[in-house]
C-alpha cells in the first residue's frame, strides 16, 4: 500500500547510537510516509514494547490514527501487546518482509538523514543532551529543511498545501 494522504501510512523503526560517556542511545522514529514529516523521535537507552505503544498512543491522540503502520519484524513491532494495541486502535499492519529494508524506504531514508545530518555530526555528552539536540534537529527537518521529494517544500508546508487543496479529506 502506498500513502495517499497525510496520516494514511506511518512508518516506524529504530536507530542506534552512543554518547561520549558510553551510554547507549536507542531512537524510535515515526514518520508520515505521505508528508515525510517526522512525527516523533523518542530517545532512550532502552525502548521496549510498552514505550513504543506509549509514543504511538500519544501521536494517535494528537493526530488521529493512521490507516496503516509499517515496520520491520523486530520484536518490539510484532509482540502480542503491540499487535493487540494496533487492532484496538483500528489500524492495519503493514510488516515488511524480513531482510528487505527497502520495503520501508521512507523511514529508512529518514533514518539515513538522521544519521548523516545529526547523529554523525554530534558527540553527545549524555542522553539528556542527545534528546535536546535530536528534537531540535527534528523540528528543523520538519519546519526548515526543504525536501526534493516534496517539490522543495518542508514537510509542514507540503501538508498545509495538501490540506488547502483537499479540505475535509476523509482518510478512512
Amino acid at each position: 500500500m502506498s500513502p495517499f494522504a497525510p496520516n494514511s501510512v506511518w512508518a516506524y523503526d529504530f536507530v542506534f547510537d552512543a554518547c561520549a560517556n558510553g551510554q547507549q542511545l536507542k531512537c524510535l522514529t515515526v514518520v508520515d510516509e505521505f508528508t515525510r514529516e517526522c512525527l516523533a523521535i523518542d530517545v532512550a537507552g532502552s525502548i521496549r514494547v510498552g514505550r513504543v505503544i506509549e509514543v504511538l498512543s500519544r501521536l494517535v491522540s494528537q493526530r488521529g490514527a493512521p490507516r496503516f503502520l509499517r515496520s520491520d519484524n523486530g520484536p518490539e513491532f510484532v509482540s502480542h501487546a503491540i499487535l493487540q494495541w494496533i487492532v484496538e486502535s483500528n489500524i492495519e499492519v503493514a510488516l515488511i518482509d524480513p531482510g528487505k529494508p527497502w520495503q520501508n524506504g521512507t523511514d529508512e531514508s529518514f533514518n539515513g538523514k538522521l544519521r548523516d545530518e545529526c547523529l554523525s555530526l554530534e558527540w553527545f555528552r549524555s542522553r539528556r543532551e542527545a534528546k535536546v539536540v535530536i528534537e531540535a534537529w527534528r523540528q528543523h527537518y520538519n519546519l526548515v529543511r526543504p525536501h526534493s521529494s516534496l517539490e522543495y517544500r518542508t514537510p509542514i508546508e507540503f501538508r498545509r498545501h495538501h490540506d488547502s487543496i483537499n479540505p475535509g479529506a476523509i482518510l478512512k
